[in-house]
């Protein structure tokens, strides 16, 4: 197969190692650093003291690379619009795109998902319909990532915790396509799955990231003390019971409770969440695909969001006081 990862950080490392080991071998569009790194010393993929390391052709510009068969894109969300300026060169009539990317992704209530507000545009993560314009619908597989990466250096990832990779038509189908994907995924040593509805793990996911993420930029605090405030954990409760309601709207009914989805965190330990890392590095936070297109989803389905808008209210302004926005 042809397959490019565009954007070779934690998670399109862990990928791309996991691919080549299975014998594929992998394109890598990158940049700077990342780039002059791949080309000199390949991908390495980290645990513990354990280092794989493996061969990848990594360029700058996806023309050199023409059609794929797979593309994995794995940036952060505020590098999208960017990746979907330049990704024409990479797809061709049957090219697959897997979005292995975290929060509300611009083909959310696409595929006929969504009740009411079936097919509408989120503004918060596709303000102009740019990325939809870019990669059309029929080319996306969803992802929803269970597996924590960190990068040790531009092209070196390290593994922390999990290996599971969910992957489903934004229309539920279990196409043969998907099939195929996940038996290359599981062959890559991946634990992979194939939801029925893969805006639900989408959604089940972000319903416990969409506040300890934020929450942890804002304190600099790892997950075992932002939960073990009372009063904290009282806000991050408030602010889940307006997303359950939310999703109830639109499809995605949760039985669990707030406290539920604790317990699931608690276990993780103490850890720093993905956007406080970017802040400790100084990168763009992902909060409009983690919280604005919640409250944007909100508004549409008329469920009030006081706590959620406070959220993000905060973590907006100490975005912009950091250049991180």
């Amino acid at each position: 197969m042809k397959i490019c990862i565009y954007g070779a950080g934690a998670i399109g490392g862990w990928i791309g190692v996991a691919l080549a080991q299975a014998g594929e071998r992998i394109n890598v569009v990158a940049r700077g650093a990342t780039l002059e790194a791949l080309q000199r010393d390949g991908l390495s993929l980290m645990r513990g003291d354990v280092r794989t390391r493996v061969p990848v052709n990594a360029v700058a510009d996806p023309a050199e690379l023409g059609e794929q068969d797979l593309v994995v894109v794995a940036v952060k969300a505020p590098s999208l619009a960017g990746v979907a300026a330049h990704i024409a060169p990479l797809l061709g009539p049957d090219t697959l795109v897997l979005v292995a990317m975290n929060g509300v992704p611009w083909w959310f209530l696409q595929g006929g998902f969504g009740g009411e507000v079936t097919g509408r545009r989120l503004a918060a993560v596709d303000p102009e319909g740019a990325i939809a314009a870019a990669i059309p619908d029929h080319h996306v597989i969803g992802g929803v990532v269970h597996c924590s990466c960190s990068l040790d250096a531009p092209g070196v990832v390290r593994h922390h915790f999990g290996n599971g990779l969910i992957i489903g038509e934004p229309s539920g189908e279990a196409t043969p396509r998907a099939q195929a994907l996940l038996d290359l995924l599981t062959r890559a040593g991946i634990d992979a799955k194939l939801s029925a509805q893969i805006q639900k793990d989408v959604w089940f996911k972000l319903w416990g990231n969409m506040t300890v993420n934020p929450i942890s930029a804002l304190t600099r605090a790892t997950t075992d003390l932002i939960l073990g405030d009372e009063l904290v954990l009282g806000f991050i409760s408030t602010v889940m019971l307006e997303a359950k309601e939310i999703g109830a709207r639109i499809g995605i009914p949760i039985t669990d409770t707030p406290e539920d989805r604790h317990a699931v965190t608690r276990r993780l330990g103490a850890f720093k969440t993905s956007m406080l890392q970017d802040v400790e590095a100084g990168r763009a936070v992902e909060l409009d695909a983690l919280v604005s297109a919640v409250r944007e989803l909100g508004q549409m389905t008329r469920v009030p969001t006081p706590f959620t808008d406070a959220l993000l209210g905060l973590s907006r302004l100490q975005a912009r006081q950091l250049g991180l926005y």
